[in-house]
């Protein structure tokens, strides 16, 4: 059965228990590194609400501009995972409970692929997924689309579900690292969100409370990603990977380029029409490389296999031969979702509007001149629908999982003037003369000679150790 692990979080420290939290606050400020107990001492005030809500915010503050040095990063990753419960697997799942995390982009509905493949492989994934905010969008949101699906399920449940099937995608418990969700909705209201080490300590804090044995990380650079080029995306996948092995997961990251969307589909129900599509063997390249390098490098961590060539096998055959459709299939229903319901979104002929919301209104875009497409720009895509409802502006915002877009045209086209490229799929009000400015912008046409601006999504890879 499924344990959590009580550990004795915030050990008491004589020095750390002199200094008050603004003694803290101005050592960090001056450029000082904070000790262990420092640390400790800082996240027990934050999680038994003995600070000032404006405290956190100053320390969080201080080190957005002065940093941590890598033994502050790690002592604040450590602190992060031991501030709530620590899940523990039974003992004939060692070595193979794993998991992937992205950094966030346009299109990315990866983890709706690859955690069932995985399963299929004889994996436990225990996928705790997040929410969008800002311009990505969340695997959570995502699966809400599918009527009856509930991605909050009590631990007992987690662990029947995953000793069962392989594969759950939940969100994030109150009991689990509460420390980051306190500093998460701060680090967002005070312009901290960028911060390295921040969210090195968030994100592995939650993987490593997950008590996985391996991790791999989509480290995503580009216009339309968090990092916007490759030295900035290595900067924080070192420090993640360095976090994460520290704590005793296997650690990977892969980095991938991300200005152009994934796939062909932007929005929360339009994509997972487009994972299910995939899961049926008919979906894009570009998604089945990111699916298939991923999960090979995790087959590769846990000893499944002895390269990342068989390993992207593997998953691929998975996937083509329907094994993680059918994982899908069941975890659908084990999370709440109609077996009739189930049974249709993944039959060969599926109907999937008749179950999943679709948009009232639809509307296509065409092109303004003939031209080879060597780019679409995901940001600006993205924007627009954020504006259209697709997204949300805080934690909590309701959104409509109908509204999306469908790419007509793949890089490398070669289109006439007059070609559809963009489906849009909105609510009322219409598009807006400025939106659609925008979203004609987003295209870029190139001459015959002219090549698309991106081949592979993989740039580079930082192995396990």
């Amino acid at each position: 059965m499924i344990r959590t692990e009580t550990t004795e979080s915030f050990p008491c420290n004589n020095q750390a228990t002199m200094l008050s939290i603004p003694d803290l606050i101005k050592k960090k400020r001056d450029g000082n590194a904070l000790s262990d107990e420092d640390i400790q001492f800082f996240l027990q005030a934050v999680v038994e609400e003995n600070i000032q809500e404006a405290q956190t915010g100053a320390m969080l503050m201080a080190i957005f501009t002065k940093g941590m040095v890598a033994t502050e990063t790690m002592a604040l990753t450590k602190a992060m995972k031991l501030s709530g419960e620590v899940l523990s697997w039974p003992e004939e799942w060692a070595g193979l409970v794993v998991d992937k995390h992205s950094t966030g982009g346009v299109g990315d509905k990866v983890s709706l692929v690859l955690a069932p493949a995985l399963a299929a492989c004889g994996l436990k994934v225990p996928m705790i997924s997040g929410r969008g905010l800002g311009h990505t969008g969340g695997t959570l949101d995502k699966l809400e689309s599918i009527p009856g699906f509930n991605v909050r399920q009590p631990l007992p449940k987690l662990q029947s579900i995953l000793a069962e099937l392989g594969c759950v995608m939940v969100g994030q418990t109150d009991s689990l690292v509460p420390a980051d969700r306190i500093l998460y909705a701060l680090r967002d209201v005070t312009g901290t969100v960028e911060s390295l080490p921040l969210i090195t300590g968030s994100i592995i804090s939650k993987k490593a409370a997950e008590s996985l044995n391996s991790l791999v990380l989509d480290v995503k650079f580009g216009r339309a990603a968090f990092c916007k080029d490759l030295a900035s995306a290595k900067a924080l996948g070192e420090s993640m990977v360095a976090a994460g092995n520290n704590l005793g997961m296997k650690t990977s990251a892969v980095f991938t380029h991300m200005s152009n969307p994934i796939g062909r589909c932007i929005g929360n129900s339009l994509e997972v029409i487009e994972s299910l599509e995939t899961l049926k063997g008919k979906g894009p390249s570009d998604l089945m490389e990111l699916v298939s390098t991923l999960g090979g490098v995790l087959l590769v961590m846990t000893g499944k296999v002895s390269s990342l060539s068989e390993g992207g096998r593997l998953i691929t055959e998975s996937v083509t031969g329907g094994a993680a459709l059918a994982k899908f299939q069941a975890m659908m229903v084990a999370q709440g979702v109609s077996n009739e319901n189930a049974q249709s979104l993944c039959s060969a002929q599926a109907d999937y509007h008749r179950i999943l919301r679709r948009a009232d209104h639809q509307t296509e875009l065409r092109t303004h001149t003939q031209g080879v497409v060597i780019e679409i720009d995901g940001l600006v895509l993205a924007e627009v629908l954020h504006q259209l409802g697709a997204g949300r502006t805080n934690a909590g915002d309701p959104i409509n999982h109908s509204v999306g877009a469908e790419l007509l045209v793949s890089l490398g086209d070669s289109v006439n003037k007059g070609r559809p490229w963009l489906r849009i799929h909105f609510e009322s009000p219409a598009l807006t003369p400025d939106q659609t400015s925008r979203l004609e912008g987003a295209l870029t046409l190139g001459g015959s000679g002219d090549k698309p601006l991106r081949g592979s999504l993989i740039e580079d890879m930082i192995p396990p150790m």
